[in-house]
């Protein structure tokens, strides 16, 4: 789940006001009364069928649980949120559940009014006391993923004054709290009387734009279009969820999934892996299916992509056993022979936004950081925020690892043998956890360069649900993850990298970072107040953290690509900010 962190720009008056959209910094982009989004086809028709690829496959239908491998497309078809997010603005939300939203003068509490038409599919209204149990229940069930916990931390209750209002109390100021609160899915309270543990694979009743209709063991699951659905003609739905049917196949191969769609079985696929973009889809044969390739250039902060390490672990505690894996990844060849060259380092965990931490701080961001200053090595002050190593074009990665080395020597390590050992005797031993064999061409490399300084690095491929397992408990030492951000990062920040989130099972937490420093700057993302104060804390956790050296950062696209059938209409404006997928799914439509 990701967040836009705002403040109702209407709060400066004496008393709340209801809004049918909020924003940050400037007026929202759509006034009241507004009758569809930039990026849709009002007249969009309604029809056909819409096929995509899912990796892996699926043992529950509860979206919500920590355990089992979860479903598709439950939560984003079946269910709706309180409201709904503007993708052509980084901080703005519009009424979806919640026909108008008001913030208390005070900032302690947001009120929801909801449309008196939502209806879930199982013909109830959609009422107050839905509302809080699906609060309730994602922040209090023990089943529940924490995320939901950290997510909405700052919420002391919900109160449900009459029928059609929902109250949510706040702890304390959080800046962007009622706005992350719009992004609610809500379900029946019918749903679970019980707790989620006792219906592990019961989808939820929702009031979604569709209903489940059937899965068919862990390999498929298809939804149709409610005909009646209650908001298909408010303005953030108009010209939106226009086909009949939506499918989605599993694949546990990649090479599936490529072979699926030369061969037609799907409509759309994101194609994210730079070889199979250059070599796997012959034109030839994309013609034959109707099929064509497109690239959309995106302006989405890409967050960090990389191999963390776990400092729940030795050596991963030793800050200098992680500068030397920063140091020993040849990025520059492994884009040149493996990725054609089209990808671009990764080089803070905001990549390509704003709130990217550089050259040297300064201004609100370094007054931000001289209040943890005892925390903190002098280099965050001194130096340019770190970024990732480059390969020399002469001499390759050699200097690189010449450094790396020098830094395990530093940490104690010595050769013998030409393997590198601990004072007791031990040699430096990593195993890289993958999720499928998409890195085995990258990690090789790796392992290799690794090896010509006395460092074993052992690949384990697990399958998705040992994979998923095992990340959840933190039992690993590396492996691929991405922090992903938006243009404005918020409370998923807490996580990412509070303590609290390192302690627990299921967090995100994945590098376990626990830093006295970084506790600070994490409540700065509670209270901010304009976009200059969370830019500010956004690069001062950047460099913090970038300093710490938990990750060893990979690439990133500037553009989306994509292969989708010529029969699939697109709108002709794209968002700002979006994920080509869910856009695709959510405005698209069969021409006719």
């Amino acid at each position: 789940m990701k967040t836009f962190s705002a403040l109702l720009l209407f709060c400066a008056a004496a008393h709340a006001q209801a809004a049918h959209g909020l924003a940050l910094g400037q007026p929202v982009l759509h006034p009241a009364g507004f009758k569809s989004f930039n990026y849709v086809n009002p007249d969009a028709p309604k029809g056909g069928t819409f096929t995509l690829p899912a990796p892996g496959g699926f043992d529950t239908l509860n979206p919500f649980t920590l355990k089992g491998d979860h479903e598709a497309g439950t939560a984003m078809l079946t269910l709706d949120t309180l409201a709904e997010k503007g993708k052509d603005e980084p901080l703005a939300m519009y009424g979806l559940l919640a026909e108008d939203i008001s913030l208390a003068s005070d900032g302690l509490s947001v009120t929801f009014k909801l449309n008196p038409k939502s209806r879930f599919h199982n013909g109830d209204p959609v009422l107050a006391k839905d509302v809080a149990a699906s609060f309730n229940t994602l922040t209090r069930d023990k089943a529940a993923a924490p995320m939901y916990r950290f997510y909405w931390a700052d919420v002391a209750r919900v109160e449900t004054p009459d029928a059609r209002t929902a109250v949510f109390r706040f702890k304390k100021r959080n800046a962007e709290l009622h706005m992350t609160l719009g992004e609610l899915p809500v379900f029946s309270h019918k749903s679970y009387p019980k707790g989620l543990a006792a219906a592990a694979n019961t989808p939820p009743i929702g009031s979604g734009p569709y209903r489940l209709r059937k899965t068919d063991a862990g390999r498929l699951s298809e939804f149709v279009r409610d005909k009646n659905y209650w908001a298909q003609n408010l303005p953030v739905r108009k010209g939106m969820y226009n086909f009949d049917t939506v499918r989605f196949k599993y694949y546990k191969d990649d090479s599936v999934r490529i072979e699926g769609i030369k061969g037609g079985q799907y409509d759309f696929v994101q194609e994210n892996i730079a070889r199979n973009w250059a070599r796997a889809y012959p034109d030839a044969v994309l013609e034959k299916r109707k099929l064509h390739k497109h690239e959309w250039r995106h302006n989405n902060t890409a967050g960090m992509q990389g191999f963390v390490m776990n400092l729940r672990r030795k050596p991963f505690d030793d800050i200098r056993v992680r500068q030397a894996l920063v140091e020993s990844f040849d990025f520059e060849n492994t884009n040149t022979r493996l990725f054609y060259s089209t990808y671009l380092r990764s080089n803070s965990f905001f990549t390509n936004g704003e709130t990217a931490a550089r050259g040297k701080p300064s201004g609100a961001e370094l007054a931000l950081l001289n209040g943890v200053k005892q925390h903190l090595p002098a280099a965050v002050f001194t130096q340019n925020a770190p970024e990732p190593p480059k390969t020399d074009p002469v001499l390759g990665v050699r200097p690189n690892l010449l450094k790396a080395r020098t830094l395990l020597e530093q940490a104690g390590y010595r050769y013998r043998n030409g393997i590198l050992v601990n004072p007791q005797g031990r040699p430096l031993v990593i195993e890289f956890l993958s999720p499928s064999k998409t890195y085995e061409r990258v990690t090789a490399k790796w392992r290799n360069d690794l090896a010509k300084i006395g460092v074993l690095m052992n690949v384990r491929v697990a399958d998705p649900a040992v994979y998923q397992k095992r990340l959840n408990s933190f039992d690993f030492d590396m492996t691929i993850t991405v922090y992903a951000n938006s243009e404005s990062p918020g409370n998923e920040q807490f996580d990412y990298f509070s303590c609290a989130a390192a302690k627990t099972d299921g967090s995100r937490n994945w590098a376990g970072v626990c830093h006295p420093a970084v506790e600070v700057l994490l409540k700065h993302f509670e209270s901010f107040t304009n976009r200059a104060e969370l830019v500010a804390a956004s690069r001062a956790l950047d460099r913090v953290l970038r300093h710490q050296y938990i990750i060893v950062p990979n690439w990133y696209a500037d553009r989306h690509r994509v292969v989708y059938r010529d029969t699939l209409g697109i709108p002709a404006n794209r968002p700002k900010y979006y994920s080509p997928v869910e856009w695709a799914l959510s405005t698209g439509w069969v021409k006719r």
